[in-house]
């Protein structure tokens, strides 16, 4: 925490007083979720949960993360290419994962029919932590790239304006004027209306592919009014809707209850239990047509975990980035430790090495969405029964990132004011645009500080473990 909080953290009074305006403030902003108890509604809704006092965040560490963002946009680009890295990559795990596997039969599927689609649209979340070193020195180090439904661009675009004002009411005004503005929402719609325009067609509408279940409904409309205001309609759609209203003409454009769709901007789809038969039926339509989607299947695939542990051994980078060998040093300078437990010595060495020292290492499955990771105690059961199972290929090993906690309040709704130690972890949000060979866009949109206490290992805002944060650099 940085030093001109400390003052702050242990004033009861003043805290309580903060907690009060910042909490109205959240709900003036627009920092809103429906309730867990009323999901489907909208006239019963609450404030997202936050940090009452912006987090500290190296200044350097921040601009590295904005500097690396286009070659990382650069590079996912690159992979969804790469057919032949993609298989080679994969094979291990499509034998054991079920949902890579089905994800990757629509991929060739789409690929032997023949692409349709011409504009590619991709929007990335790279996020990190600060990995405090024995010297006490911060290193940036990537935990992990999401390459569908990145979420929480448009709330994070109004938290800054709430611990503007507390930093205001707590006496901090020339604090207050360093929070830097951010506005994901507006560069994340100017990825979707530039693949739009390209598109060609000016009755065609961008659909927002949705859950069942839309608690986080107010984050995806500050996309969608950003569109809205560009006179770009948009509908909302889930994969039952395509499923019983898409179809595809003869030159394979969507049709989806009778409009035109230009894009397919997905904010579900990541995790297997939403698929049932017809929705892969509704997945495989979407993904033959001639719509954008963003993601395309490829460069969901281009986002798993084991693509990401093929990306840090050596050459790798080089191959798939070649003659930009700056991008390359500023990518691999984020990299934390990445293994593989494929079957052979390698994966046998990795496996025997976890399940002696767990707490040196992270498991992670290849799923989106948070709560998914396995830690300490939880990742040695897990490995010792699976360690001579092919099933351990569908896991890769990450080094444990080890970041410096800091003092902070966490607002939740019914939920106690106390303070808690925290850990923060910083997403950088990338936009970019592909037209046949030609990249026409390539641009950082933006960023998301997400907090948790530090008792919590694993999950996000949508889990319900990390909350809204702002940085205030350092």
């Amino acid at each position: 925490m940085a030093a001109a909080w400390q003052d702050v953290v242990r004033d009861a009074a003043a805290v309580r007083e903060a907690a009060a305006v910042a909490v109205d403030a959240a709900l003036l902003a627009g920092v809103l979720m429906r309730t867990g108890e009323q999901p489907h509604a909208s006239d019963v809704v609450n404030y997202a949960p936050f940090t009452l006092l912006p987090s500290a965040v190296p200044q350097g560490l921040f601009e590295e993360a904005y500097a690396v963002q286009q070659d990382f946009n650069l590079l996912v680009d690159a992979v969804s290419q790469n057919k032949e890295f993609l298989e080679q990559t994969l094979a291990s795990t499509i034998k054991v994962d079920d949902f890579t596997a089905r994800l990757f039969r629509i991929y060739k599927q789409v690929l032997e029919e023949g692409l349709a689609q011409t504009v590619f649209l991709g929007i990335n979340r790279s996020d990190y932590m600060f990995d405090c070193g024995l010297d006490g020195t911060a290193a940036l180090r990537q935990i992990e790239i999401n390459t569908i439904a990145a979420s929480f661009g448009g709330l994070t675009s109004r938290t800054a304006d709430v611990h503007r004002l507390v930093l205001k009411v707590l006496g901090k005004t020339e604090e207050a004027s360093r929070l830097l503005p951010n506005n994901p929402a507006k560069g994340l719609a100017l990825g979707i209306a530039k693949a739009w325009e390209l598109y060609g067609s000016q009755k065609a509408v961008v659909m927002f592919l949705v859950e069942e279940v839309q608690r986080n409904i107010f984050d995806q409309r500050c996309v969608e009014n950003e569109l809205w205001n560009r006179n770009i309609r948009v509908v909302r759609k889930r994969f039952r809707d395509v499923f019983e209203q898409g179809s595809l003409d003869a030159s394979r454009r969507l049709h989806v209850d009778g409009q035109e769709v230009a894009v397919v901007y997905y904010r579900e789809g990541y995790v297997p239990q939403v698929y049932d038969q017809q929705n892969w039926e509704a997945r495989l339509l979407l993904e033959r047509s001639r719509a954008v989607k963003c993601p395309d299947i490829a460069t969901q695939l281009a986002g798993t975990k084991k693509v990401q542990q093929e990306l840090s051994r050596p050459g790798t980078l080089e191959k798939l980035l070649p003659g930009r060998p700056e991008a390359v040093a500023r990518i691999r300078a984020t990299f934390a430790g990445l293994y593989s437990l494929d079957e052979g010595e390698e994966g046998d060495r990795m496996a025997a090495t976890a399940i002696a020292d767990p707490d040196r290492f992270v498991l992670k499955p290849q799923r989106e969405g948070g709560g998914n990771n396995l830690y300490g105690e939880e990742l040695k059961e897990v490995l010792e029964k699976i360690k001579d199972s092919p099933e351990r290929t569908s896991y890769i090993l990450m080094d444990k990132i080890r970041p410096q906690p800091a003092l902070n309040y966490l607002l939740r709704a019914h939920s106690p004011l106390q303070v808690s130690e925290c850990i923060s972890e910083l997403g950088i949000f990338g936009v970019y645009v592909r037209q046949g060979q030609e990249l026409v866009l390539n641009k950082a949109a933006g960023h998301l500080l997400r907090t948790k206490a530090i008792e919590h290992a694993d999950g996000g805002v949508a889990a319900g473990v990390a909350v809204l944060d702002t940085p205030y650099l350092v």
